[in-house]
């Protein structure tokens, strides 16, 4: 077992220790109130400022029969600022940092990008609009930000038919009709450390859900990308942040079924753009889950993803894939079983999950990938 791994898992079971220590709910509520710097709704221009921001860390063990792969990753280390003003609009601004390798003393090495740096503005209670760098959300696990995830990370649906740079610069509109919900968006497709540009192209977005019973949603999200990879000829430092896939369409369920038991899933599909050799992919998410208490849950999940085309251009899950040196199957199967101990809500949790992982045909060798690993990761989101 490495240093590093050592050292995270460490850092981890003490995180843990310190907040079990703490019996009291004021003493999170102390501790997260003073990051609200303004909170008066009857001022005339700023009604509200926080400091926002996450810290996300893993301590994995992954094993197959010809590799192993122990680490510490600090997977999200954002910080920002969210403003109301004017009653109606909100202004959002965060950047993403890497704390792995914030020893180095280097701004840039450290420096990731802008992720939220928005415009919102909430027009009437049916409609708000967005205009900015922001989320572009669908998919299950895709539209669920890191920070409400019930499961250390998203599945290998998301990862492979949702485009993971997760923030593009563009416009959108969403809200709730009575039981109906919609978000409409279009997005530039660049993946620029700032904001974005339409020199690759761009991506529209479009979904619809219904309420179902009284603590259940039904949504469709389909997606059309068309994204521009001559831009580089324009300037060396354009990139497409979107998947090779044209069309991407998912529907999405989820519910609680009892007081203590939920399910979530998705099946979603999507068509290669062929110039770029990308096969068309088809993927399903299951996600049972049962509320032990209010702040302990047990979580399954069974993920799967495969090319139509029979070709071997899917990923496997994060840490699977790291093991496997980042190599790529034809059919990518995960079972997972997930424990949540939530001390303050998704703001303070440990999570911890074993999972199995089969991915038939890896590209390199021909052969087929069996491994298990174990993940215990520490959320903390203000």
């Amino acid at each position: 077992m490495n240093k590093k791994l050592i050292i995270g898992m460490t850092a981890i079971a003490l995180g843990a220790t310190a907040v079990f220590a703490a019996e009291d709910a004021s003493v999170y509520d102390t501790i997260w109130d003073s990051l609200t710097l303004v909170d008066n709704k009857e001022a005339s221009v700023v009604q509200k400022l926080a400091v926002v921001g996450r810290l996300q860390g893993d301590a994995v063990s992954f094993h197959s029969e010809d590799n192993n792969y122990d680490d510490f990753d600090w997977r999200r280390f954002r910080l920002g600022l969210k403003a109301t003003v004017f009653n109606d609009f909100t202004i959002h601004a965060e950047m993403d940092g890497d704390m792995n390798d914030v020893d180095e003393d280097s701004w840039d090495q450290f420096y990731g990008r802008l992720t939220d740096a928005y415009v919102g503005w909430k027009a009437c209670d049916e409609a708000s609009i967005k205009v900015g760098k922001q989320s572009a959300g669908f998919t299950l696990d895709g539209a669920t930000s890191s920070k409400k995830l019930i499961v250390p990370e998203r599945s290998i649906v998301a990862e492979n038919l949702w485009f993971t740079t997760e923030y593009f610069t563009g416009a959108s509109v969403s809200g709730k009709i009575e039981d109906w919900s919609y978000n409409v968006g279009g997005f530039s497709a660049s993946k620029e450390k700032e904001f974005g540009h339409f020199e690759s192209g761009y991506f529209a977005l479009l979904s619809a859900g219904r309420k179902v019973g009284e603590k259940g949603e039904l949504r469709l999200d389909y997606v059309y990308n068309d994204p521009d990879y001559t831009g580089v000829n324009k300037n060396p430092d354009y990139t497409v942040g979107t998947k090779n896939l044209e069309h991407v369409a998912a529907l999405v369920y989820k519910q609680m079924l009892s007081e203590k038991v939920g399910l979530w899933c998705d099946v979603a599909g999507a068509t290669g753009i062929e110039s770029k050799g990308q096969s068309d992919l088809l993927g399903v998410d299951v996600m049972p889950f049962y509320n032990i208490s209010d702040s302990l849950q047990a979580v399954f999940q069974y993920a799967a993803v495969t090319s139509l085309d029979n070709q071997s251009d899917v990923k496997m899950s994060r840490y699977a894939g790291k093991n496997s040196g980042g190599d790529k199957v034809e059919t990518a199967h995960n079972f997972l079983l997930g424990f949540n101990w939530y001390l303050y809500g998704h703001k303070l949790k440990w999570q911890n999950a074993i999972e199995y992982n089969y991915g038939k045909n890896l590209a390199s060798t021909g052969e087929d990938y069996n491994g298990y690993g174990v993940t215990s990761a520490l959320r903390i989101s203000w």
